[in-house]
């Protein structure tokens, strides 16, 4: 990747600030294409000068999208919404695939999820899924990308939880059985990396990630109280009350996303994954301690066996 330049759609957001720095660190010139640009200033110390440039631009607007292309020896899009479906998901998707291919970028990286079907009970699923088909039909080397969960020292995911778990002491579970696979942040970054880096072998491939543990809702919340030193009291909901609670306004959880937790989010059998990149993948438990302490009652001075 040295010297190649390489687009982000979404750069400066959670994963896409660990694809950068991964690019970075390999010699890849790195654009940061995305609405707010200054949102992503963060990462200008992470590489050498002149090494990143950001750009505006909104993936709704092929003019800007064609723009910040311009050059590129390939390009990622991570730009996902939990809203406006079909114009960010798919339509959005297809507009940057498409001028991708028009710029003569030799990779294209479409980061996907985990669920993208177009049965999905969820729009959510279904807009992944009509995504993946929209950029491989106009770029049809594309590399598809599903991640399980995402998670670390950032994510919306295990910190949400672990905010719930310590603000107790009575913690509601929805869909206490789901199943997740979690995946390391920097392991999918890399993976995303290797994807751009050797497009031959990649092109076309849809490779699902996920870690080496599955886990369920009611794991997750257990595993998150011993970690913080927190003992709340669990209160497994049923069905019936926890899609009462998604249907209504101002809730932590919308409807659809109440849907996608009816489908358990995890690698299908013999589908391959961060294994095809020469990847290991990350334990939850081996790197989310290390940020997780902040939930504990004294932060990083709790002292050991000091009650919550």
């Amino acid at each position: 990747m040295k010297n190649k330049l390489v687009t982000l759609f979404g750069g400066g957001g959670f994963v896409g600030r660990y694809v950068a720095q991964e690019l970075l660190r390999a010699g890849a010139r790195v654009r940061i294409a995305q609405r707010r640009p200054r949102d992503a200033f963060f990462l200008r110390p992470q590489g050498g000068v002149g090494q990143t440039q950001f750009v505006a631009a909104d993936i709704t607007d092929a003019d800007s999208v064609a723009r910040a292309v311009q050059g590129s020896d390939a390009v990622m899009n991570l730009v996902g919404s939990f809203s406006n479906y079909h114009a960010i998901q798919v339509k959005g998707a297809q507009t940057v695939a498409q001028a991708a291919n028009r710029a003569g970028a030799a990779a294209f990286v479409q980061m996907s999820a985990i669920g993208a079907d177009p049965d999905s009970p969820s729009e959510y699923g279904r807009s992944k899924a009509a995504g993946e088909r929209a950029v491989l039909e106009a770029f049809a080397g594309a590399t598809i990308l599903r991640p399980s969960v995402i998670f670390g020292r950032e994510d919306d995911f295990l910190n949400r939880f672990a905010g719930m778990v310590a603000a107790g002491p009575i913690v509601p579970i929805l869909r206490p059985d789901a199943k997740f696979q979690p995946v390391y942040v920097v392991d999918v970054a890399q993976a995303a990396m290797r994807a751009m880096a050797d497009p031959g072998q990649h092109a076309g491939h849809v490779y699902e990630l996920g870690g080496p543990d599955v886990i369920t809702m009611s794991e997750l919340y257990r595993f998150l109280a011993e970690q913080t030193g927190r003992d709340p009291i669990f209160v497994e909901l049923p069905d019936a009350i926890g899609g009462m609670i998604a249907a209504l306004p101002g809730t932590p959880i919308t409807a659809d996303q109440w849907r996608m937790l009816k489908q358990d989010n995890v690698v299908s059998p013999g589908s391959s994954g961060l294994a095809a990149f020469g990847l290991g993948a990350t334990p939850v438990a081996a790197v989310a301690p290390q940020w997780l302490v902040r939930f504990r009652k004294h932060g990083r001075f709790t002292a050991t066996g000091e009650p919550a």
